[in-house]
């Protein structure tokens, strides 16, 4: 199967009439589809494996100027932080540390989905044109580059992990390839179907109030995320002389301060998780036997993290804490309606698919999201650590699903009677007396 003009393969007149910029353009969207898919997989797993293998390099010049061990030992703790982005896990000193830096695999997505865009602008010029899908011919590029892509990524991560293993690390292999697979279809395919120009063709045939429900799921997600890390940095903020009087008592230099930065910002993610788990009502666990929630607090020792700080003290909760679980019915209500209110629903059943059903599935997704949040961090009874993902689905969906029903029935509401009161007054203007 192939889209291409016949321009490229016969000399003919409407071949020779078209202009050079039209020749390069479907050159350049005929690249080879197993060398480009392939190729365009690998590359999106190296680059920030070598980003991370360059700060594995800075961080061991920075913190004794080589002093100590070898470049092959730096190398291989950059390695293990993509491998743990990945889910690998790894065991320091006896311990198996499972927890996951969401900001190294927030970057490695970013770069699956930069990639595979590309990819799938290199590949679309193969395999049938509009008008032979339309017709109802079978196109496989898309899946076929998937595939390849996944390909690609995946020997780059098995080769890493074997790599940078050792006896005493013990990385485990089939999670680094179950992970890879998964960035892979999970944001590379989407990215590749979108640059191919198929997602377009693929998603015009789907009922208007899917993809408006899957709009307002999106928008409502992005700020439930957003505002669950300004929450973190707030209470961050009002407890930084904490912070602070931790990081002090590290004793380290310039160099540790960086390096707890850096450790910092890769968490964030996770940080914001947990911080939408709190304010959903379920909330978190710092190690065996406790819980942060804004019902409940009971902590015990803590081990010395900046991060820490920002936790509510172990202590009866304030009158007020209960009520921040009304947040997330209020957000998913305005998102909600903000959506109906740019493009209305025009019926009260679709105005509560969309609200309602938008709300449920970014509470899925938000569970989905959680279950990445926690892990082992340590010995004993820090290999607890982290939100349920199981109840934060349970009060996602309900919160959200119920605030985006709210709302969207809401301004549907509105948008109702201001349109039977708009009616109204061309009525009267109609039925009054004009002036000659």
């Amino acid at each position: 199967m192939t889209s291409l003009p016949s321009s490229l393969t016969r000399g003919s007149a409407e071949g020779r009439s078209r202009s050079a910029a039209e020749v390069r353009r479907d050159l350049a969207t005929r690249r080879p589809l197993v060398l480009t898919a392939t190729v365009g997989g690998a590359l999106a797993a190296l680059g920030p494996l070598m980003v991370c293998l360059a700060l594995g390099v800075v961080g061991w010049f920075l913190t004794d100027a080589g002093g100590h061990g070898q470049p092959s030992d730096a190398l291989r703790v950059g390695a293990f932080g993509w491998l743990l982005a990945h889910g690998s896990g790894v065991v320091v000193d006896g311990v198996r540390i499972t927890a996951i830096p969401l900001g190294i695999t927030l970057g490695c997505a970013w770069a699956t989905w930069r990639l595979g865009h590309r990819v799938g602008e290199a590949v679309s010029g193969h395999g049938p044109d509009n008008d032979r899908i339309a017709d109802g011919e079978r196109d496989w590029t898309v899946p076929v580059a998937v595939a390849l892509f996944a390909a690609g990524y995946v020997v780059v991560g098995v080769g890493t992990a074997v790599l940078a293993s050792t006896m005493s690390t013990a990385p485990s292999l089939t999670r680094v390839v179950g992970s890879s697979i998964g960035i892979a279809a999970i944001v590379g395919g989407p990215a590749i179907a979108r640059g191919a120009g198929r997602a377009a063709i693929w998603t015009q045939h789907l009922p208007s109030s899917l993809r408006a429900a899957y709009g307002v799921a999106r928008g409502i997600l992005v700020w439930w995320l957003g505002l669950s890390t300004l929450a973190f940095l707030v209470a961050l903020v009002l407890d930084f002389s904490t912070a602070a009087n931790i990081t002090s008592q590290l004793d380290g230099g310039t160099a540790d301060t960086v390096a707890l930065l850096a450790l910092s910002l890769a968490l964030l993610p996770n940080a914001a998780l947990f911080t939408s788990s709190y304010l959903m009502g379920p909330g978190f666990v710092i190690g065996t036997g406790t819980l942060v929630s804004p019902t409940l607090v009971v902590l015990g020792p803590l081990p010395m993290v900046p991060m820490l700080a920002a936790l509510p003290d172990s202590s009866p909760t304030p009158s007020w804490t209960p009520w921040l679980m009304v947040t997330p019915v209020l957000l998913a209500a305005v998102v909600a309606g903000r959506a109906v209110h740019r493009h209305p629903a025009g019926s009260w059943d679709r105005a509560a698919v969309r609200g309602c059903g938008g709300g449920i599935v970014a509470g899925v997704l938000l569970g989905a999201l959680t279950a990445f949040a926690g892990g082992a961090v340590g010995p004993g009874r820090m290999q607890d650590v982290g939100p349920v993902a199981t109840d934060v689905l349970l009060h996602a969906t309900t919160a959200l699903g119920i605030g985006g029903l709210l709302g969207a029935l809401a301004v549907t509401g509105w948008q109702s009677r201001g349109g039977r009161l708009r009616d109204r007054l061309s009525g009267l203007r109609a039925r009054l007396p004009r002036r000659g």
